[in-house]
C-alpha cells in the first residue's frame, strides 16, 4: 500500500500529512492507534480549488502546533 510508505516516510520526518485520499488514510491512522505507533498528523483535504485549500491550511498552521498535531486527523 503505497498510502503506508507515505505514512511512514512523513513520520520518520516528523512531518504532518496531507492528502485527499480519505479512506486509505483514515484506515491507516486507525491502524496505527490500534498498533500504539505515533504519527505526526494528517490533514485530509476535500477537493477544492486550491486557493481554498491553502486558506483552509494556513487556518490549521497558525492555530495548531506540531505536538498538538502529533496522532490527529484533521479534515479541512
Amino acid at each position: 500500500m503505497r498510502g503506508l510508505r507515505q505514512l511512514e516516510y512523513a513520520t520518520g520526518q516528523r512531518k504532518t500529512l496531507l492528502t485527499h485520499n480519505r479512506a486509505d488514510f483514515e484506515a491507516l491512522a486507525q491502524k496505527y492507534f490500534s498498533a500504539g505507533r505515533p504519527h505526526a498528523g494528517i490533514v485530509i483535504a476535500v477537493r477544492r480549488p486550491p486557493i481554498e485549500i491553502a486558506r483552509r491550511l494556513l487556518t490549521i498552521l497558525n492555530s495548531v502546533t506540531s505536538d498538538e498535531m502529533e496522532n490527529q486527523i484533521r479534515y479541512i
